[in-house]
């Protein structure tokens, strides 16, 4: 071709003037630089140190005391009250269907189930909660606390206390389970963000899951009564929470305090923190497992903080003094090697489980004493 043949000028001008008509030219090696430091999750903002807070239920049905009780006893960290001596919809499970999007359900004999369209029960639900906001928002707007926390049931809870039309719960049902792990986030989404402008503080979200080591055991009965539902995988359990979790938008605590709660499992999570009862056994006293105490210091390693639920859920025979209760923290810190004064960021005092079995006195003054232990925890004695 010459150089007056319009196809050579333009293959000339492609950079093409050695290829004849009819072929292909290689491409060209392209590099590639590749940063193979490794990205850095960003940092979750932690509440103050030195606090303590409720884990949710309290006793009694009038929301406007409660709320006064828990912002008046616990006012850097309030958690929004559930009262589920007022019946069917302020119970646990009830609240956080009453959260679901585009999943309704109904009460029958056997509890919780699946319905088409919200029924009373679900719209009673949903009714209490919006009471419970508007005192809480009233009683947070004395105060102005920085943080606040809500509570719902997690998703295996959840599945494991719901059942499907069928009468079958949805666990034993995986397309569900991913439905209710889906409806639970963007419902949580949502309810974050009004408690938020609501209240003007940064809210901590924490799922309650006591059913889980049973889930993950495979110790449920089927609806029969016969057998068992199968176990759910410690990995399976683990992914559907971490992903919940990096939906939310929010701060997460997941709260086990079953038995043997899977601390190394939640601790992968995602979560801001792990709640847990440490009464237990395996975790207090002589009769404390070396496992469940070396899983809490795992989870201190990597910098997630425990919320150690100390206080009874129901007024002992004699009221424990604030001096024996903070040892129990800094007794549990010596045995695990941790320096005394970390615990006032890596433990949370709170009660070892709901308070809605105790009286009116001891809750306020279970909350009274968490707060108390926080303080002694930022302030420890120096080991003698």
């Amino acid at each position: 071709m010459t150089s007056d043949d319009p196809l050579a000028a333009a293959l000339a001008a492609a950079g093409l003037g050695d290829v004849r008509p009819g072929e292909t030219l290689p491409p060209a090696p392209r590099i590639e630089v590749v940063d193979s430091t490794p990205v850095e999750p960003e940092p979750v903002e932690l509440w103050p140190e030195g606090i303590g807070t409720g884990v949710g239920s309290l006793p009694g049905t009038d929301p406007v005391e409660a709320s006064a009780i828990v912002t008046g006893e616990t006012p850097q960290m309030p958690a929004l009250p559930e009262l589920p001596a007022r019946g069917v919809g302020a119970d646990m499970i009830g609240r956080t269907l009453g959260l679901l999007v585009d999943i309704a359900a109904e009460v029958v004999p056997t509890g919780w189930r699946v319905t088409a369209r919200p029924g009373r029960d679900h719209r009673r639900g949903t009714d209490l909660m919006q009471a419970d906001l508007d005192a809480f928002h009233d009683a947070c707007d004395r105060i102005r606390p920085s943080w606040v926390k809500v509570q719902a049931v997690g998703p295996w809870t959840l599945a494991a206390s719901v059942e499907v039309v069928s009468g079958h719960r949805v666990l034993t049902d995986r397309g569900a389970i991913a439905e209710f792990a889906a409806s639970l986030a963007e419902g949580l989404r949502i309810h974050v963000a009004e408690v938020a402008e609501r209240t003007g503080a940064t809210v901590l979200v924490q799922l309650d899951e006591p059913s889980l080591p049973a889930v993950m055991a495979g110790s449920l009965p089927t609806a029969s009564g016969y057998g068992t539902v199968r176990s759910i995988r410690s990995q399976d359990a683990a992914d559907t929470l971490r992903d919940l979790i990096g939906q939310i938008g929010s701060p997460v605590v997941v709260h086990c305090c079953a038995d043997r709660p899977p601390i190394r499992m939640l601790a992968t999570t995602g979560a801001a923190a792990i709640g847990i009862d440490a009464t237990r056994p395996a975790f207090a006293g002589d009769t404390a497992l070396p496992a469940a105490l070396d899983a809490i210091g795992e989870t201190w390693d990597a910098g997630i903080p425990m919320m150690l639920g100390f206080l009874p859920g129901t007024a002992p025979a004699v009221e424990p003094r604030i001096g024996d209760l903070a040892r129990l923290g800094y007794d549990l810190a010596d045995r695990l090697g941790f320096d005394r004064l970390r615990l006032a960021r890596l433990g949370v005092p709170t009660p070892a489980c709901g308070l809605a079995g105790a009286t009116p006195e001891w809750a306020r003054r279970a909350l009274a004493l968490s707060r108390e232990m926080g303080k002694g925890f930022a302030e420890p004695p120096e080991l003698s």
